[in-house]
C-alpha cells in the first residue's frame, strides 16, 4: 500500500526529481551507478512523496521560480553596492554610518528573513534585528541608506511572496 496520499503522477515527478539530482551527484553514468540511482530514487520517492513535493506544492513551486526571477536582480544590486563601497573604500568622508528603522508589511517570517538576508548580501548594509515587522538596519552611508528606505528590495521580495503594493502601510 502506498504511503501518504500521493498520486502516482506526484511520485513520479518526485522520482524523476531524485533521479536526476543522483546522476548529477555522482557523476557516473556506468549501468551499476545508474541502477544504484533508479533504486535510491524509488524507494525515496515511494516512502516519502509526500514529504518532497507535498499538496501545497503548487504555490510553492510558483515562489520558487518567483524567487529565481528575483535572484540576478538582488546579484545586480550586489554588484552596484560593491562598487559603492569601493568608491567609499577612496573617499572615507563620505561615510555616514547610521541604523535605518523601518517597518514592513511582508507577510510571515520567510519573506521577512528573505528582505533581512538580501539587505544583508548587499555590502554596506546589515540586517541587525528584525523585532515582529520592524527592521533595524546598519548602513554605511547614506546612499545605502536612501536605497534601503526606497522600499524597491522589500518591493521585490513581496512579489516573490504575492504582497501587492496596495495591501502595504
Amino acid at each position: 500500500m502506498p504511503y501518504g496520499n500521493v498520486t502516482p503522477k506526484r511520485r513520479f515527478i518526485v522520482f524523476t526529481i531524485l533521479f536526476i539530482v543522483w546522476m548529477i551527484f555522482s557523476g557516473h553514468f556506468d549501468p551499476r551507478h545508474l541502477g544504484l540511482g533508479v533504486a535510491c530514487a524509488a524507494l525515496v520517492a515511494t516512502l516519502s512523496s509526500d514529504l518532497l513535493l507535498p499538496a501545497r506544492a503548487r504555490a510553492q513551486v510558483s515562489i520558487g521560480w518567483r524567487f529565481l526571477v528575483y535572484v540576478p536582480w538582488l546579484l545586480w544590486q550586489v554588484v552596484l553596492a560593491n562598487l559603492h563601497v569601493i568608491r567609499l573604500i577612496f573617499r572615507p568622508a563620505e561615510i555616514r554610518s547610521q541604523v535605518v528603522r523601518f517597518k514592513t508589511s511582508l507577510p510571515g517570517d520567510v519573506a521577512k528573513v528573505a528582505l533581512g538576508t538580501s539587505i544583508t548580501l548587499t555590502p554596506g548594509t546589515v540586517t541587525m534585528d528584525i523585532d515582529g515587522d520592524e527592521f533595524f538596519v546598519h548602513a554605511l552611508s547614506d546612499k545605502a541608506a536612501e536605497d534601503l528606505k526606497s522600499g524597491a528590495m522589500e518591493r521585490r521580495v513581496a512579489k516573490i511572496f504575492i504582497v501587492s503594493d496596495s495591501a502595504k502601510t
